[in-house]
């Protein structure tokens, strides 16, 4: 059975390359009618937060990545990890290193004065002297000296590494604690991990991380590392370009259907398609097929996706996440349209929720005044008959529904003895204080019989007030 496991460090949020990891992960498990695991790797614990794991949880939940197994921390492994550094030692694959930081230092400054590449020198790598007294050893791998590792990635294609280039690495530190490349070892053998697929900036940890499966007799997995995602400049993707928390997508009115689909086309393409529902993604995705180039982040591209998710999506489906955007907001959401039927009114006019949301905010607060240049060109006395004319029909109507409105203001302009554009420019300035709103009979729809009553009289007040 396949198995994946997407393993982030819970030391900052969930960003943009880590979704996708986890989401190549997640489709390439799926398709295979396979197992996702979701592992926490908190060994660095100077900077690992509950904070951080917790923001990972959230992205993965908002996201839809959902995991078979987990989350399993490693800070709850590490006799498991100490035990196998032991093995190692005992099968003479491992070592004991004695050297202190200051001699490491000078180790280092000697080599590269001689121009040499900076390493270990494997000094206590076949020493049989005592021990220095008050220091505490790290383990060190015994790394084959010579021979090569050769990585058949899947995306990368064959990458042949020299041994005679990978020092002796640390297994376990002085402070009692696993490395990455050794934990990571032990956790894919252990959850019988058959295919990991991560970051490109991995690729040059495989190679150790080949030798030690094969110290410990064990197959090593697939590996398919993942090239890189880059700004729309093409420099590395940064807080500049939107490289933020994958909720701070969430924040900016994005829908979680729209990202992922967005961030499985950054590598992974079939077709010319661009729209992809999740069974399609499972269906068609393989990891053999991503691209070995970096991908360019284009949030104008992610906001045309996201429209079109707005536009296709059932409202039911979407409302609860503008629910989110509303109450961010601040509004009373005791009052107020339904917000299926603002997402019907708003979706082919916005391209995110928060749009929408800010764009709503007259249907669930009081009218705050009128745009200057909109009440000078709409609100005039001209607009008297207008407004007075589609008051009494408005009041007139025993339903409120689009179809009755949109009567009602086609009676008041055959009233009127003029077209119905010369009705709904002072009707949707006195409703919404703006030019700028869905089609007259949708808004007033949503406005409500007795609020657009109400508005219809503040403005015919102001009109009042301003023509004296």
């Amino acid at each position: 059975m396949i198995r994946t496991r997407f393993a982030p460090s819970p030391t900052g949020y969930l960003h943009v390359g880590g979704a996708r990891t986890a989401l190549f992960c997640l489709l390439e498990a799926r398709h295979h009618g396979g197992q996702f695991v979701l592992r926490i790797e908190d060994t660095d614990r100077e900077r690992s937060t509950q904070e951080a794991v917790q923001a990972i949880l959230d992205g993965m939940q908002w996201l839809g990545l959902d995991y078979d197994e987990g989350p399993i921390y490693q800070t709850q492994r590490f006799d498991r990890y100490r035990q196998v550094a032991e093995e190692l030692i005992r099968a003479d694959k491992a070592y004991y290193c004695y050297c202190s930081k200051e001699e490491l230092d000078a180790m280092r400054a000697d080599q590269e004065a001689r121009g040499l590449k900076p390493r270990y020198n494997g000094y206590w790598r076949e020493r049989k002297d005592a021990p220095p007294a008050g220091v505490t050893p790290v383990i060190r791998f015994k790394n084959p000296s010579s021979g090569h590792v050769i990585v058949n990635d899947r995306v990368r294609g064959r990458v042949v590494f020299d041994n005679a280039e990978l020092d002796d690495l640390v297994l376990w530190r002085s402070d009692d604690s696993p490395t990455y490349n050794f934990g990571v070892v032990v956790d894919d053998a252990d959850m019988q991990i058959t295919d990991v697929i991560r970051g490109d900036d991995h690729l040059n940890n495989t190679p150790r991380q080949i030798n030690i499966y094969q110290a410990l007799g064990l197959k090593p997995p697939r590996f398919a590392h993942l090239p890189m995602i880059l700004g729309p400049d093409g420099a590395k993707l940064s807080k500049r370009h939107g490289a933020v928390s994958v909720m701070a997508y969430r924040d900016e009115g994005f829908l979680p259907q729209a990202l992922r689909n967005y961030l499985v086309r950054l590598g992974w393409s079939h077709g010319d398609q661009e729209v992809f529902s999740m069974a399609e993604m499972i269906k068609l995705y393989s990891v053999d097929d991503v691209n070995q180039s970096a991908s360019r982040f284009d949030v104008e591209k992610l906001r045309w996706l996201n429209q079109q998710y707005l536009k296709t999506l059932d409202p039911a489906e979407v409302a609860p996440h503008l629910e989110w955007h509303l109450k961010d907001q601040g509004y009373d959401l005791g009052s107020g349209p339904k917000r299926e039927d603002l997402i019907l009114a708003f979706r082919e006019r916005v391209h995110t929720l928060r749009e929408l949301a800010e764009r709503a905010r007259c249907f669930f607060q009081p009218l705050q005044g009128y745009e200057p240049e909109s009440a000078a060109k709409h609100l005039s006395t001209k607009a008297l008959d207008p407004l007075v004319t589609a008051r009494g029909n408005l009041a007139a109507l025993n339903g409120w529904t689009q179809t009755n409105i949109h009567a009602a203001l086609e009676a008041t302009a055959l009233e009127l003895g003029v077209g119905l554009g010369k009705v709904a420019p002072a009707l949707r300035v006195a409703i919404t204080g703006s030019q700028v709103s869905p089609p007259i009979d949708h808004t007033l729809y949503l406005t409500g019989q007795q609020q657009t009553l109400a508005r219809i009289d503040a403005a015919l007040e102001y009109i009042a007030a301003t023509s004296e």
